[in-house]
């Protein structure tokens, strides 16, 4: 049990140095720009494909209809919205909001990104269980959100450990909602994809294109989690350096 216990603190000592010491710098660097790389490529990987015209000469808002009464969620609106890759489904309006950069748009690009987003409106109909984990954090990460920074600096400020504590509890809340987004995003895009193919609304090449779009998207929310991820970790370090 000795034994154990002073690896467990070695391993501690090591993952501190890592995330609370010098190379934290490093590491936050990583992550910084792996985010902005993935921002890049989902604008490059969409402006491609965005040039890209389907043999059926489909526009995204059509392809959208047709996901959408081949799922049978007739009762689900396509409603144009201004805007550049804005698009997303509102469940309590029953609404798939299309962009600009994507309702009239016939091209691989565009139909993707609608496909997406009808994909989310069949989480809802199938009442898919991680969309209502991740729903189950949205209210308190409106708040949390925006608070959590504010409360960690009062706590670092004043050093009152539990206003720390609170600030961390405050962004654990925003990592966890973020972590809770990972399976929905990636499963709606599996099921755009399954759309697709069943209703040969693209095909070939086109389907590849399409899910380079997707993929490229996803990427996006898995490093936004990391980052914040590595920042949560760093904090739950320092704060335990503080007891």
């Amino acid at each position: 049990m000795v034994l154990l216990a002073h690896e467990a603190r070695a391993i501690f000592n090591l993952v501190y140095q890592v995330f609370a010491g010098k190379f934290y710098g490093y590491v936050l660097l990583g992550m910084i720009l792996f985010a902005v790389f993935c921002q890049i490529k989902v604008k490059s990987t969409f402006s491609k494909f965005n040039r890209v015209t389907p043999l059926n000469r489909m526009r995204a808002y059509e392809a959208a209809r047709l996901i959408l009464d081949m799922n049978g969620l007739y009762d689900v609106q396509v409603v144009h919205d201004q805007g550049s890759l804005n698009d997303r489904y509102n469940d309590h309006t029953k609404t798939v909001y299309l962009s600009d950069s994507t309702y009239n748009i016939n091209s691989i690009g565009a139909i993707g990104v609608a496909a997406h987003e009808c994909g989310h409106a069949i989480q809802y109909a199938r009442k898919y269980g991680p969309i209502k984990v991740r729903n189950f954090f949205a209210p308190a990460v409106q708040f949390f959100s925006g608070a959590w920074f504010w409360v960690l600096a009062v706590g670092f400020v004043l050093e009152w450990m539990f206003v720390i504590e609170l600030g961390i509890a405050f962004y654990l809340v925003v990592v966890l909602y973020q972590l809770a987004t990972l399976p929905v995003e990636f499963d709606a895009s599996k099921r755009a994809i399954n759309t697709l193919v069943a209703n040969q609304i693209l095909v070939g090449d086109e389907l590849d294109g399409a899910k380079q779009v997707l993929n490229a998207a996803a990427m996006t929310y898995v490093a936004n989690f990391l980052l914040s991820l590595v920042q949560l970790i760093r904090l739950l370090l320092r704060s335990s350096r503080r007891r």
